[in-house]
């Protein structure tokens, strides 16, 4: 009766929603700017391609042409924006498959990155492509060709013209690991603005905070609660890696006898306060090694020619060099092998978090691969995953506040192997803890919510 009830409520939710068209002010004047915009958009999509920030062959899905014929039958499209929300979609779609088989499913994304990623780890029946520009015109391309029953997005994905007429078309809307910097909250609490929140949000037949602050977040912009329902945190959620690539085998080898760390996913400045105190390090380790793996692999030549030029003897993964004696710094330059290093580097510094406007990057990763875990004082949402963390072992990870602690905590680890083993191991076990049922809780709200409404039973 409950599950009836449920799934009751969800398509009445959905043909409210669908019969009722925005009034705000700031959607007529959105809609404006970006139909207004679009010739200029493609302009900007063509320079995009020139500088390498758009696919070479399939920019123009960007404008909703697609390349890939749609498959007859039911269609269930997911659409993540980069790599982190494309690995937390992908346990859900595997599952997806398990439980429909049937059903055709499209994935989108809207970077080159994430885009590469999809082609190695995406079931081989999954149809990939990159999703529209938020125009009017790219948005109606998209939709009349692809016609999904249903559409799931992650996290942050709030665009009001591709949302608003995919309601309008009838499909069934979820967002799962839904959050929001509070900028971005704040943003859309402008007067103007929180209309046309509270109509995108009002679409959705089901909503997955992260977090109890981001369900408030969500119902103070007009999100109905009946439609919010926490499940986990997807990223905790992680797959087994079952290929390992050779040459991460060769590296492993090389490194064996080193003390080794990762500061993974890096962002400009941050590679200096490493190379810092990779040079401190090496007065009491002087055999240590440390890998460095950028945000944006793109910058990966960038940051190698100005360590070598510093004096450090650096070796490149996208140029194929390996670790010899002498290395002091191993650049990890490529797209979807972070995961891999994590369990041949048992300390795992995660970046994006030094500076202020930094906002962190995923924990999960290191943790679950049992890394000792260290990230800096700025990692934005990524603070109730800390707590999440600590509330199950204070040792599973430890937030430093800037190169002295780094430093401090590095040599600690380095130079007290017990220690470094209970971090370890706390970093494992508490990852485990917060992974175990998320996709089956996650599954349980989408079939209710979004399945059954969308395909039937």
């Amino acid at each position: 009766a409950l599950s009836f009830s449920a799934m009751e409520m969800a398509e009445r939710h959905r043909r409210s929603s669908n019969g009722r068209e925005a009034k705000a002010p700031a959607l007529a004047l959105y809609r404006a700017m970006t139909s207004f915009a679009s010739p200029f958009l493609h302009l900007y999509l063509c320079w995009r391609r020139v500088r390498g920030l758009e696919h070479p062959v399939k920019w123009q899905e960007r404008l909703g042409h697609a390349s890939l014929p749609r498959p007859p039958g039911p269609l269930l499209w997911f659409h993540a924006v980069s790599v982190g929300e494309t690995m937390a979609a992908i346990p859900v779609i595997r599952h997806c498959i398990l439980m429909r088989p049937s059903l055709n499913i499209l994935f989108t994304t809207s970077t080159v990155s994430s885009y590469i990623l999809l082609q190695r780890v995406l079931p081989h029946a999954v149809l990939c492509q990159f999703v529209p520009i938020d125009t009017p015109y790219a948005v109606e391309n998209f939709l009349s060709y692809w016609r999904p029953e249903a559409g799931i997005f992650m996290e942050s994905e709030l665009w009001p013209n591709l949302l608003l007429a995919s309601s309008r078309k009838g499909m069934t809307l979820a967002l799962l690991n839904a959050r929001m910097s509070i900028r971005s909250f704040e943003r859309w609490m402008v007067h103007i603005a929180k209309p046309l929140a509270a109509e995108m949000l009002s679409r959705f037949s089901l909503i997955a905070p992260l977090s109890t602050k981001e369900a408030v977040h969500f119902q103070i912009l007009g999100a109905s609660p009946n439609v919010i329902h926490y499940a986990g945190n997807l990223k905790y959620a992680l797959e087994a890696i079952d290929d390992v690539d050779a040459m991460i085998i060769q590296l492993k080898t090389e490194l064996s006898g080193h003390c080794v760390w990762i500061a993974a996913s890096t962002h400009t400045g941050e590679e200096d306060v490493i190379a810092s105190v990779h040079k401190d390090l090496r007065k009491s380790f002087p055999n240590v090694v440390t890998i460095i793996s950028p945000r944006h692999p793109e910058r990966g030549h960038q940051i190698t020619t100005k360590l070598r030029q510093q004096g450090f003897v650096v070796a490149q993964r996208s140029c194929g060099d390996h670790v010899a004696s002498g290395t002091d710094i191993y650049v990890l330059d490529s797209i979807g092998e972070l995961r891999m290093l994590y369990h041949i580097s048992p300390i795992a510094f995660v970046g994006g978090s030094l500076f202020s406007g930094l906002a962190g990057h995923n924990l999960a990763e290191a943790a679950s691969a049992g890394c000792a875990v260290l990230t800096g004082p700025y990692i934005g949402h990524f603070s109730e995953m800390v707590l999440e963390l600590q509330r199950l072992s204070p040792v599973s990870i430890q937030q430093v506040s800037g190169k002295d602690e780094l430093l401090s905590v590095l040599q600690e680890l380095f130079g007290d192997a017990e220690r470094l083993k209970i971090r370890r191991e706390a970093a494992r076990w508490a990852s485990g803890i917060l992974a175990n049922g998320v996709i089956t809780r996650v599954w349980a709200l989408l079939d209710l919510f979004v399945m059954r409404v969308a395909f039937g039973k």
